[in-house]
This record gives structure tokens, sequence and C-alpha cells, in this order.
């Protein structure tokens, strides 16, 4: 048996001396000296040797075990050492590098040029007013004149939440939320998402729009063109082309379109130039201000509604809604 003893620490000792990871000395801890190790297996042979061979056979396995023990301890420690040592290296943190600036974000062009329109508004005197973007059927259509058997109310050109609820095609809602609460004079800008179930090149099923709505007494169609071209002339200057053109809404009478004339980028270097319509515009309907509890013999009043998707097409020459919905980051980086 004790050549045993010795071919064990033999063997030991050379696998430890091998070993090279905190995890391999685990396992040969428990190789050796667990409880079904190699060694306990031996120790609990003593008791079968004569009663003259024990003492001695005791007392070398017991010595083998403290070796055996000392030697994973210390193999354990010197690779716990250089474990220590390799993190050090690789967290190391050298406070006397330069720094290194974190890129900043920026504005959407979409929110930029928003805030832009707001603010020649602004300018003119009117406020900013918000409201929901889950509305309600009256808010959206009824107390804006639409009939019950409107086009704009099939789900082909709505999204309904559910009976009664849909998801606003219009900032205009804001407006009559608005005249429910004030008395003229009345003169407010609503910016905010609007959904219609609409896609293509010029559409978006999710885009943004600016209400404007001006109402007092003696408001005609001549303030409400004169602020539209103030408009225009600051935001895209003095050369730019435009257009009104008769139009039909509900909530107004009369109503126009305005168009801009634009160039666009196309593929290859080239472009091309093209009207499009960037605003509806129009007087308030009398049936409107009775809806508001405004009296349509006294107070008149013109409103608007402002594509900013559009005008940031014409804005930049972007050729594409959807460019502005990618959140490609070599498309927005350029704004």
């Amino acid at each position: 048996m004790i050549e045993q003893l010795e071919q064990v620490r033999v063997d030991a000792l050379q696998e430890i001396s091998r070993a090279d990871s905190l995890k391999l000395v685990e396992e040969l801890r428990v190789k050796f000296l667990g409880r079904k190790g190699v060694l306990t297996g031996l120790l609990r042979s003593v008791s079968q040797a004569s009663p003259e061979e024990r003492p001695v056979l005791g007392k070398a396995a017991n010595e083998l075990k403290l070796q055996l023990t000392a030697s994973l301890d210390q193999k354990f420690d010197d690779l716990q050492a250089i474990e220590k040592s390799r993190t050090a290296r690789n967290d190391f943190f050298d406070v006397t590098l330069p720094g290194r600036r974190p890129r900043l974000g920026h504005l959407h062009v979409i929110s930029q040029v928003a805030e832009e329109i707001v603010a020649i508004f602004a300018e003119l005197g009117f406020q900013v007013a918000t409201g929901p973007e889950i509305e309600t059927e009256y808010y959206n259509f009824d107390a804006l004149n639409t009939p019950p058997d409107h086009p704009a109310r099939d789900l082909h050109d709505t999204f309904f939440v559910r009976p009664g609820v849909v998801l606003r095609t219009h900032t205009s809602p804001v407006q009559m939320r608005v005249m429910e609460k004030m008395q003229p004079p009345v003169a407010v800008v609503a910016p905010g998402r609007v959904y219609r179930v609409d896609a293509d090149a010029t559409h978006s099923p999710m885009f943004f729009q600016i209400e404007g709505l001006l109402v007092d007494e003696g408001v005609g169609f001549a303030d409400l063109k004169g602020t539209l071209m103030h408009f225009i002339h600051r935001l895209f200057g003095k050369d730019v082309q435009m257009r009104f053109r008769p139009h039909f809404f509900p909530f107004t009478e009369p109503s126009a379109e305005l168009d801009i004339l634009w160039t666009s980028d196309k593929g290859g270097g080239g472009s091309q130039t093209k009207w499009m319509e960037i605003l509806g515009c129009g007087m308030v309907h009398p049936e409107v201000f009775k809806h508001a509890g405004y009296d349509p013999e006294r107070y008149t009043g013109f409103a608007f509604g402002l594509g900013v998707d559009r005008i940031a097409m014409v804005r930049h020459r972007i050729s594409s809604i959807t460019y502005l919905y990618e959140s490609d980051m070599r498309f927005l980086e350029q704004f």
C-alpha cells in the first residue's frame, strides 16, 4: 500500500503542476481528496491492514493528504493572482489619455421644420394648443360639420380604435376644443401627429400636421391669404412659386389648397419639378361656430392645416416621404 500512496503522490503532483485554471484545480481537489476521491479510498483500506502496519500506513496517508492539500491551495492562489493581474490589465484606465467626445444627437428634420413653423406663427401672435391623438368621432367629424355618410368616415380612410373612437385624421379637433374653452379673439396653432389609411411617396399612415385657427370680428379671406403668403415667404423666401386652388372641406367655406412648385432629387443625379399641395385652408363654416357656441353673425375666422412632412420635403428636396420615417442615420445626419 505504501507503493500505491507513492504513486498517488507522483500522479497528483504532476497533474496539479499542469493545471492552468481555477476550475481544473477544484476538479483535482475532488478527484484526489473528495469523499469519493483516490486518497479517501486508500484511507478506508487502512483498516484492512495488520495492526503493526496501520500506524505506518495511516501516518503516510495523512502526510500525503496534507501535501496534496498544500499543493492544491498554492496552485489555486497562484492562478488566482494571475487572473487578477490579467483583469487589472484589461480594466486599466489611463487617465492621461485624451477624452472621447460622445456623439451628440439632434432634432429630427420633422421636429426642426415644425418648430420653425410654430415660431413664425408665434411672431404673428398665435399661441400653441394641443389635443389628444385618440379622438371621438364627435370632435373629429361631427363638430367639424362632416356628415355621417362622408367618405372620410369609412374604414378605408380612418383608423377606428372602437366604435365612436378614432385615431384623429387631422389636428382640426383641437380648434373645437379650444373654442369650447375660449371666447374670441382666438389665434392658435396646434402641432401634432395625425393618422390616415394612406401610403405612397407623398403620403404616410402617420404624419405631422399643424392646425391654425384665427377667429375675431371682421376676419375675411384676404386675412387668410395674407397670413399664409407671409408664412410661405418667411419659410421659403420671396422667390418661391405658389398657387391657391379652390377646394372643398366640410368645415370651411370657401375652401382652398395651397401648392408649392418644388424640385426633388432623383436617382442618378437628376431632378424633377412639380406642384405639391402643402396645406388646406378656408373660412370657418358657420355650422362649426354653432357647435362651438359662437355667434356666426358676429364672428368670422379662418383655419388651415399644414403638412409638416411635405413642407420638409419641399424645403430639403426630398423625393419620398418614406425617407423621413425609415430611421436611416445616413439620411438623418444630413439635417
